[in-house]
């Protein structure tokens, strides 16, 4: 269920009887040849998905997050870490004051963390808040490790069909090594196109494995919220 699809009496229906709710975290940022909402695109399909098994309501996704690092890119949008923390904590207050108390927060971008004050509250017992870095799960490693692949930004990992706009590179990128990274040395030099190496795409039917395994797991963690 998405929250701009429903009404406000839809919403105290549904607290009468369920009080979890899905936030989508993420980026607008270069991705290379891929959607610049890469970090937003993937979390929210996944999102419904797990909506879809769990009967939860999906928050509308917070689009920018602390992209600071790719500034130079044209289309990046970056919050910093201080403002980041301040909405993200804003929304949750406000979710509570109506009665959600369980929050899975479904993150798409390695530069947004859990803010400090969503992680007293869950440690005070006010909410129970879990944070999920999907690329991080344990799905996403096994899968890894069985394909033989290694995921990185902008490579096959995040390239499904649903946020790639533009044919991709069909090899593979020698890895760059961010050590290289100084005063005299960009990001956007270093990084030429992007991408951070490794293949630029592997076939889709592997990304719709990828995708249903992240689900799974996913799916489970919203599941055990209710509890």
């Amino acid at each position: 269920m998405l929250l701009q699809d429903l009404n406000w009496m839809d919403v105290e229906a549904y607290l009468e009887q369920d009080n979890r709710i899905i936030l989508i975290t993420g980026a607008t940022e270069q991705h290379a040849h891929l959607s610049l909402l890469t970090d937003i695109l993937i979390p929210q399909r996944l999102a419904i998905a797990v909506a879809e098994r769990e009967d939860v309501i999906i928050a509308p996704p917070l689009n920018f997050g602390v992209s600071e690092e790719f500034a130079e890119f044209p289309g990046t949008i970056s919050l910093n870490t201080a403002t980041f923390d301040a909405v993200l904590s804003d929304v949750v207050d406000s979710l509570m004051l109506h009665g959600f108390t369980r929050f899975f927060v479904l993150n798409g971008h390695g530069g947004n963390k859990l803010p400090a004050r969503l992680n007293e509250l869950d440690m005070e017992g006010l909410a129970r808040i879990t944070w999920y870095d999907w690329w991080r799960s344990d799905a996403v490693r096994g899968f890894e490790a069985e394909f033989g692949l290694e995921m990185g930004h902008a490579n096959w990992g995040e390239n499904f069909h649903f946020n790639r706009i533009t044919d991709s590179p069909t090899d593979a990128k020698t890895p760059v090594n961010l050590d290289m990274l100084n005063d005299s040395v960009s990001m956007r030099e270093l990084l030429g196109d992007g991408s951070f190496g490794g293949e630029y795409q592997v076939a889709d039917d592997l990304m719709h494995i990828l995708f249903d395994r992240v689900v799974d797991e996913a799916a489970g963690l919203v599941a055990a919220l209710k509890d």
